[in-house]
């Protein structure tokens, strides 16, 4: 029999990506998702395989699994500040009640354990570039902190699973990472600014737009959770491309490939972190990874995906 993963948040942006990878490496994959925010378009193309299923349940309610899993991928949750802002409750859960049902599986199983954290768990650093050791400066109580907690407890409640259980685990914290199956209106940057231009509004700017982040494309970050998977230790690892634009710059690269807009500033939201960079050197020693595609070219790549989408009346 081959390998089989199970992948919560399959159908999401990331998780449907890695549905695709696990699939072509002659893994059998069975997704989670209670397409919250996950869309079953984004996996669509996977159905007819008969190494892939996917299973519409809500990870934060118990579930079973049935036969023998090799490994755990949890990347259920809200990941953008639209989605957790509107969805604040759920968000917690998903990084608490169903962290525990998906360690609990993958103790039952004997099968490796990889979390999705995020850069978020830093908030609005101090320290630039961001390293691993960084406590990080956040808010338990801001609007943004049911996102940045719920990982936050997450990353917790694996360490305690390894330590008292001694279950194999891993934890990767993803920088801003973007591509062509982001929905349009989930409040990051990169969708919002393509989209927005291919519609011909006004560029939406929060604050001066002299903030920074450092933009991964999705293949690019992939192919680090498998390494991770596949070869990184129990200690967290950044994923992300350590080339930092500010927002005004990304506005200039959308301009490259779409011609002049125009934007509409407004006020920074309560807790926006104003500069985000990963510190990815542990990646590079231990896993031999770092991102590949230039900003310019994963744009071009997510802005053909957009296009399509519009196309089709699908750019949601």
């Amino acid at each position: 029999m081959s390998k089989r993963v199970v992948i919560t948040g399959g159908a999401g942006f990331v998780g449907s990506s890695l549905c695709e990878r696990f699939l072509a490496d002659g893994w059998q994959v069975l997704a989670l998702d209670n397409l919250c925010t996950g869309r079953i378009a984004n996996v669509a193309h996977l159905q007819d395989n008969t190494d892939f299923e996917l299973r519409v349940c809500d990870v934060s309610e118990p579930f079973a699994v049935a036969g023998p899993v090799a490994a755990v991928l949890h990347f259920a949750s809200p990941a953008s500040p639209f989605d957790y802002l509107k969805l604040p409750i759920e968000t917690l859960k998903v990084g608490s009640y169903a962290t525990f049902h998906t360690l609990d599986l993958a103790v039952e199983k004997s099968a490796r354990y990889l979390l999705a954290s995020t850069s978020e768990i830093y908030g609005d650093p101090l320290e630039h570039p961001q390293r691993e050791s960084y406590l990080g400066n956040v808010s338990s109580i801001g609007p943004r902190s049911c996102y940045d907690e719920a990982k936050r407890f997450a990353e917790a409640a694996t360490m305690a699973y390894r330590r008292t259980h001694g279950l194999d685990t891993r934890i990767v914290r993803i920088f801003n990472t973007y591509g062509p199956r982001m929905k349009a209106g989930d409040g990051r940057v990169v969708p919002a600014f393509l989209s927005q231009a291919l519609r011909g509004e006004a560029l939406t700017v929060f604050g001066d737009g002299n903030q920074t982040r450092s933009f991964c494309y999705v293949d690019d970050l992939v192919q680090g959770i498998v390494r991770v998977l596949e070869s990184g230790d129990f200690m967290p690892y950044n994923l992300g491309n350590p080339v930092e634009f500010t927002m005004l710059e990304l506005v200039q690269e959308i301009e490259r490939l779409l011609g002049p807009t125009r934007m509409e500033h407004r006020p920074l939201p309560a807790d926006d972190p104003t500069r985000r960079k990963p510190d990815i050197r542990r990646a590079i020693e231990d896993l031999a990874w770092s991102p590949l595609v230039p900003l310019s070219q994963g744009l071009e790549r997510a802005l053909a995906g957009f296009r399509a989408r519009l196309a089709a009346g699908h750019l949601d």
